[in-house]
């Protein structure tokens, strides 16, 4: 049955050329890694890694419950306490991922009473959070102001949420976070800000919205991912302590879901006091997006990703293949993965590369590029 079922939606996609496998990777590979997340290069960082291996040896290897059950330990208090001191917040709330903080933080505020005007460029987590909610949801063109203005003004619902990225994770540009700031203030609405692609790389570090002068402004509330920059695994929501009560009580993600294993919580407080002790690894995130825009010919990024765009499908397979092939792993970011169609490669660029790294990515990628288009 599965087959008859599945078979003809297999073929589409392979005649599609979006056909998507899992490529298992070897540890230790050598090459230039221009497709993960790992921002501040903290991933092996021996500091991080060994501070997980120590919240194992202490704790276990898992939360052995729900946070609240049994799965509070004293090293979620510490890393909450720690990521909203960071980011200029007054409280936050840890998940076992970024997904599930983003579908807490949007299914717990919203309902029939709340509006959610949602920009299109928004994370696939914020989709499916709008769809949970059970809030009728306005989608406003990407970064249209005006048009978000309009929907919370004409809204009937007495609640509203604005939703967000900071920096968006196809594209690489960013939010007009201060004007958005202030037009959910005209319209009594909270803005809900996705900064995954944010900390650790803009502002010093702290996140767009902590360069905006907006951490702590009781209307906006910020959510991140730990598996980026702090390179370990987890999502937090940052807020007034109010949100963090509430959240508790009503996000489902938080509460029916086993709590994050210690040792993520262990690497992502020894990546933060990283990345707080050499400031400098954000800088270096920009300069190496900007050489890798440079060489492809494309506008410089908001952040760390430089998003390239290819002839269709097909040919961005064949790119990242070929880079692959000369030693330098890309993203090939294809339909539904790109909110414009657009296939593109993706390169990810992070504050470990060395200029000899950069000069040969940046060689490896143009050829690939060039060969397929």
């Amino acid at each position: 049955m599965l087959s008859e079922w599945l078979a003809p939606r297999a073929a589409a996609l392979e005649s599609s050329g979006l056909t998507r496998r899992l490529r298992p990777r070897p540890a230790g590979e050598d090459l230039i890694d221009l497709a993960g997340n790992d921002y501040l290069g903290l991933a092996s960082d021996p500091r991080v890694v060994e501070a997980a291996v120590a919240a194992v040896r202490a704790w276990g290897s898992g939360a052995t419950a729900s946070r609240l059950v049994t799965g509070t330990t004293e090293l979620h208090a510490e890393l909450e306490t720690a990521l909203a001191a960071y980011a200029g917040h007054e409280a936050g709330l840890v998940f076992s991922s970024g997904y599930l903080a983003n579908l807490g933080v949007v299914t717990a505020l919203g309902g029939p009473g709340t509006l959610l005007v949602s920009d299109e460029h928004v994370h696939a987590s914020l989709v499916d959070a709008c769809r949970l909610a059970r809030s009728r949801v306005e989608i406003v063109p990407h970064n249209d102001v005006e048009a978000v203005g309009k929907a919370l003004a004409d809204r009937g619902e007495p609640h509203a949420l604005v939703l967000v990225e900071s920096v968006y994770s196809v594209l690489g540009d960013a939010a007009p976070l201060t004007a958005l700031a202030d037009i959910a203030q005209q319209n009594r609405a909270v803005l809900v800000v996705d900064e995954a692609h944010g900390l650790g790389v803009t502002g010093d570090g702290r996140g767009s919205v902590a360069a905006a002068e907006l951490a702590g402004v009781e209307h906006v509330v910020v959510t991140m991912t730990l598996s980026k920059a702090l390179a370990s695994q987890g999502g937090v929501v940052l807020g007034p302590g109010v949100l963090r009560e509430h959240l508790v009580n009503r996000a489902r993600s938080f509460i029916f879901d086993t709590g994050l294993n210690p040792a993520a919580c262990a690497a992502a407080l020894a990546a933060l006091q990283v990345l707080e002790a050499e400031p400098h690894r954000p800088a270096a995130i920009h300069t190496a997006a900007a050489k890798l825009a440079a060489a492809c010919g494309v506008p410089p990024s908001a952040g760390a990703v430089v998003s390239v765009p290819m002839p269709g499908p097909r040919e961005t397979v064949q790119a990242a293949e070929l880079c692959l092939t000369n030693g330098v792993r890309v993203g090939s970011f294809r339909p539904p993965s790109v909110p414009d169609g657009v296939s593109r490669l993706r390169l990810t660029a992070h504050a470990g590369l060395s200029d000899a790294e950069l000069e040969r990515a940046c060689a490896v990628i143009v050829s690939a590029v060039k060969e397929v288009s």
